[in-house]
């Protein structure tokens, strides 16, 4: 597979840490900056808004990860490292209804690492790689426990000039890549979805996270219907503001297929399948969804079409 990009490989860094206080509770607060540094200006920075590098706050029982006070890029429980801690996160693994033995994972965005930790844990044949533009996130990895690993890469790289370097190596691609503003700009291009859609294998899928009102991402799920000519479901993340598409390359399962398919994962995995195919039937009900669909149709060129995957090779 090619590998357009610096392979980071795991070092512990010393963290700067200070006491300090969200929303009233205590915290620890750990930056990547020297021993040295003003700690009163490092923490006023943070507290305005100002601090323009990821930091973490603990809390004794959950690990943050944020870019500001007002975004939480990523969280780990303490006590049990491996979950998936965030309702987006989960569904974004509805992938293994379609895909339920993958070779390969590509992932753009690490953030804590969640994701990757949980799939190198329950997916033990699957090579993960993780792209993550960002050499502060990647240097506070060990902070999240992701694991060192052959079975693990994580590369240094803009996604936009990652992803068009290859193409065909992936089973499943998940793009969960976001700055302090939201979703990564660079992926906001044709070329960007096109090169995505390039990248997986037949029967394989994109995952994308989409945050925030849908006005901010609106022309991306465009951009991505354009490119998977309308073959893109939603899932639904009840209580926050995510929404997770899946965008299918020349494969398709219907809802019986999917019910029988998540009563075998139940027994495999430690996630409520029940409860992520109801999301996808509520995001298929989504009139805006159908409609945005709807309009990529008419474009429809694609090869045919794979059944989905029940494993792939690495």
């Amino acid at each position: 597979m090619s590998h357009s990009g610096i392979v980071d490989h795991p070092s512990r860094i010393p963290l700067l840490e200070m006491p300090g206080q969200v929303s009233g509770e205590p915290v620890k607060v750990r930056v990547l900056e020297p021993a040295q540094s003003d700690l009163p200006g490092l923490y006023e920075q943070i507290m305005s808004g100002r601090y323009a590098r990821p930091f973490i706050l603990d809390d004794g029982e959950t690990r943050q990860l944020l870019f500001s006070l007002d975004f939480i890029q990523s969280a780990m429980r303490i006590d049990d490292p491996f979950a998936l801690e965030f309702a987006y996160t989960r569904k974004m693994m509805a992938f293994l209804l379609f895909v339920p033995d993958p070779g390969h994972v590509l992932m753009v965005g690490l953030g804590g690492g969640s994701l990757a930790k949980f799939c190198h844990r329950h997916l033990p044949r699957a090579h993960l790689t993780v792209v993550e533009v960002n050499p502060d996130v990647i240097a506070l990895r060990g902070e999240f426990e992701v694991p060192e690993d052959e079975r693990l890469a994580i590369i240094r790289a803009d996604a936009a000039e990652y992803l068009p370097a290859g193409e065909g190596d992936a089973d499943v691609l998940l793009l969960d890549g976001f700055d302090d503003k939201g979703i990564a700009p660079a992926f906001l291009d044709r070329g960007f979805y096109r090169a995505a859609r390039n990248r997986l294998r037949p029967g394989g899928l994109l995952v994308a996270n989409f945050a925030g009102p849908r006005k901010y991402w609106s022309r991306h799920l465009a951009l991505l219907n354009e490119a998977f000519a309308g073959r893109v479901r939603f899932g639904t993340v009840p209580g926050g503001d995510n929404h997770i598409a899946f965008a299918e390359a020349g494969c398709s399962l219907d809802w019986e297929q999917l019910e029988e398919r998540a009563g075998m994962l139940a027994e495999r995995f430690p996630l409520d399948f029940s409860a992520i195919l109801d999301s996808l039937r509520e995001g298929a009900e989504l009139r805006w969804a159908k409609t945005a669909s709807a309009k990529a149709l008419p474009n429809f060129k694609t090869k045919e079409s794979h059944p989905c995957r029940k494993s792939t090779p690495t």
